[in-house]
């Protein structure tokens, strides 16, 4: 696997999401090293980017960090000026996926599903008039968080004005969404291949962060039970939505369906979860490839087609 040179598998990171990046990371560099690639570490919250340079001596970065400063477009930015690949999508797909109200709004542009929203700057609002033009119940996001960190549900103006309250503590923007009773699901895109859909079930009021990485209870349905036609619907949306955001390499996005069956998009990742047990890599593994390989495919975009074709020749 020398044609990948020195990888430096980039995880950690100053986010609220730190310690989901320390999970991700570190499975995403055993399994390189098992492969056989020249992977090392690197936390960028306790070494500066030019360590990249001097010290790591790196060919290319496997970007595993969550969240602000690593999913946002800036660490992608930083690379490109150090002249370093790295996985994953470009500067303004990275920006434009993490800004669930930019999502939205691209989403709305290009015709795709997604749940009626308002967009809140402070807290002094009519809380209750916001709650009825978005149906009674709503969904209340920090524009610029993942994990579900600082998104809450609300049913009444009190509630409403503690979400957005909440929210405030971690962005400036807040999403308001209508709330979508129904299943959801999260459908993982590896280069321009669409993977199963996976299907998310949670005895929590939703799939929120103690759902996601502590509770038990949660149960995940890979390939999901849907009909041929919804599965079609949903991979050809998700993908839409993807390319619609200017997302590429590799990512996931999550959508709803309600209880009428009509299918709505809630938003696009660019560096989702990579632990052995996270949803991309159950996804891949419906599709036939193990961690292993999903994490080399991951790698190889960051190659020439040149290199590329190398690679593909040196593994079979």
């Amino acid at each position: 696997m020398n044609t990948f040179g020195k990888v430096a598998v980039m995880f950690g990171g100053s986010s609220a999401e730190r310690e989901v990046s320390l999970r991700s990371g570190t499975a995403v560099l055993n399994a390189l090293q098992q492969a056989g690639v020249n992977a090392v570490a690197f936390d960028p919250a306790e070494q500066p980017l030019t360590a990249l340079m001097n010290d790591v001596k790196a060919d290319r970065v496997f970007i595993v960090l969550h969240g602000r400063g690593g999913e946002d477009g800036t660490m992608q930015g930083a690379l490109q000026l150090l002249g370093l690949p790295y996985t994953g999508s470009g500067v303004l797909g990275s920006a434009l996926a993490m800004d669930k109200i930019r999502c939205k709004r691209l989403f709305v542009a290009q015709n795709l599903p997604t749940a009626p929203f308002a967009v809140v700057h402070n807290d002094t609002l009519d809380y209750a008039g916001l709650l009825a033009e978005l149906g009674g119940k709503v969904m209340v996001k920090p524009a610029n968080e993942g994990s579900s960190i600082g998104m809450s549900a609300a049913v009444n103006a009190a509630e409403l004005e503690q979400a957005i309250a909440a929210a405030l503590q971690y962005d400036s923007e807040i999403l308001v969404e209508r709330w979508i009773n129904g299943r959801e699901f999260t459908i993982a895109i590896l280069g321009d291949t669409v993977l199963p859909i996976v299907e998310m079930r949670t005895p929590r009021a939703f799939y929120d962060y103690e759902a996601k990485y502590q509770a038990n209870s949660t149960e995940y349905l890979c390939p999901a039970p849907l009909t041929a036609g919804q599965t079609a619907a949903m991979q050809h949306d998700a993908l839409a939505a993807f390319k619609a955001v200017g997302a590429s390499g590799w990512g996931r996005v999550d959508l709803m369906l309600n209880e009428q069956g009509e299918h709505f998009l809630l938003e696009v990742n660019t560096v989702p979860g990579m632990t052995e047990k996270s949803l991309v890599p159950m996804a891949a593994k419906a599709a036939g490839l193990n961690f292993s390989e999903l994490v080399l495919r991951i790698l190889q975009q960051t190659q020439t087609p040149e290199q590329q074709s190398a690679t593909a020749v040196q593994g079979e």
